[in-house]
């Protein structure tokens, strides 16, 4: 039986694939306040500019194709029983191969109703040709079609999920996160004792974590470490 490998991934995971992050000095909250576009509050007073930030937002990523990181972790599914659970709402894990992933915060090229955002009967996927929503254009429910996005406040439906997948871990592996956004840097706090955790990041990372190897590289540069570290 093969060993399972839980990866928790962040946005310097796809940050050399060329998509902004959020929370960088040059990142798209500088750009974009965060009450404007990514909170309720913000949706209920201008659905116009929520859906036009998020239709910018996927055409950047149809532009964008995964990293070595992404494609290094989606090679581990030879040797491992791997889960990525990531912070990021793009698709580059999925475009990478990857198979077993859980999204927390949601995923850009969805849409859903504005009445119940987890009725599953009104998520779609957005061909890459059409990846805009329109003004005013309707989900099935009559509602208006909003962001498959968590937005700040709003509950992350998919984190008891995560949080078992995280118990069975017997390899923990964090990639591009400085542990700072919960409830997933909580994620971490359900490992068992005495498995092993690799963090991959450039940064410091202020979370203490006891037993932590932490690779201070980018994705790809640390995946490549990462691999050969599993291999031995």
């Amino acid at each position: 039986m093969k060993k399972k490998l839980v990866v928790l991934t962040g946005a310097g995971m796809s940050a050399e694939s060329g998509l902004s992050t959020f929370r960088d000095s040059d990142g798209l909250w500088e750009k974009y306040p965060v009450e404007q576009v990514a909170s309720h509050e913000g949706w209920e007073r201008d659905p116009v500019l929520v859906n036009n930030f998020y239709n910018e937002r996927r055409k950047q990523l149809i532009g964008c194709k995964p990293n070595e990181g992404h494609r290094l972790v989606a090679s581990l599914e030879k040797d491992y029983d791997v889960t990525v659970i990531t912070q990021n709402v793009d698709n580059l894990h999925e475009q990478a191969g990857s198979s077993k992933i859980i999204h927390l915060h949601g995923e850009l090229m969805k849409v859903c109703s504005s009445r119940d955002v987890d009725d599953e009967r009104y998520i779609r996927e957005l061909p890459a040709a059409s990846c805009t929503v329109a003004p005013g254009e309707k989900a099935g429910d009559g509602s208006l079609l909003r962001p498959y996005i968590v937005f700040f406040g709003e509950g992350v439906p998919n984190i008891s999920r995560a949080a078992e997948e995280c118990q069975q871990a017997d390899i923990f592996l964090i990639i591009g996160t400085s542990l700072a956004v919960y409830p997933a840097a909580g994620l971490v706090h359900y490992v068992r004792s005495g498995v092993p955790i690799y963090l991959v990041d450039p940064a410091d990372v202020s979370a203490h974590i006891d037993g932590i190897t932490h690779i201070k590289k980018g994705a790809s540069e640390g995946m490549r470490e990462i691999v050969e570290l599993l291999r031995v």
